[in-house]
């Protein structure tokens, strides 16, 4: 915990994918703000109940943000409109810098067996449910963003910080290789939104094998640095 919060502690808001749904879940979402909150800065944060899919995996996301430089502007939820098409429904949250307000959306597609394909597709539907709201699919879609279930949501506007960037770590290097899969992305519409940089943080690069790495995650943590139109 100390590791992850010494990782990410230099960032405004956090967006986590995949925390468990039982007690322990959220126990390691306050345990990680409480770490947070020893760097410097204070932190609040917000989790989600458990998601609607009823198969195994059931899982909650959580939003950290740093409360000197935004504030959240109501209640976080859970997307309910689509929680029958989509097993991991998305969890928004509305947080105010300065003036300007943004929303995040974190999702977690099915795995690739299940054609996470299928749930993309809904994304584009969102925004038109929450008109006015300049909202960020923050997620880890289990796809590329190449793929063409992701052309909806760019045919309204949407476009990802990534292109051709693997942010999944192997079980075992292949030559100097240690990344899998491109599968985590954050969209965001560049008429409300103004890319500033974006990148993966590597920190598997600091263990020595990628075993003991991915005893932290098997994903790299995924950044986006904008400013709000």
């Amino acid at each position: 915990m100390e590791f992850i919060a010494n990782t990410v502690k230099e960032y405004d808001a956090l967006v986590i994918i995949e925390v468990v749904a039982g007690y322990g879940g959220a126990q390691a979402v306050a345990r990680l703000n409480d770490a947070l909150n020893r760097k410097g800065a204070k932190w609040d944060y917000a989790i989600s109940d458990p998601t609607s899919s009823v198969t195994k995996g059931t899982e909650r996301y959580a939003f950290l943000w740093k409360t000197s430089k935004l504030r959240k502007v109501g209640d976080a939820w859970l997307e309910k409109k689509y929680h029958k098409e989509i097993e991991r429904e998305p969890y928004f949250i509305t947080l105010k810098a300065g003036p300007k307000e943004f929303t995040l959306a974190a999702f977690h597609a099915v795995p690739t067996g299940k054609k996470p394909e299928r749930e993309i597709r809904y994304l584009q539907k969102i925004p038109a449910e929450y008109k006015g709201r300049n909202i960020l699919f923050c997620g880890d879609y289990n796809c590329s963003q190449s793929s063409e279930a992701f052309s909806s949501l760019k045919a309204i506007g949407y476009q990802p910080i990534f292109a051709n960037q693997k942010t999944t770590i192997k079980n075992k290097p292949k030559g100097t290789e240690c990344l899998a899969s491109e599968y985590d992305n954050i969209f965001f519409r560049h008429s409300q939104v103004k890319w500033l940089r974006s990148g993966i943080i590597p920190f598997y690069t600091t263990f020595p094998t990628l075993t003991q790495a991915r005893k932290i995650s098997d994903h790299v943590p995924i950044y986006f640095e904008f400013s709000l139109n």
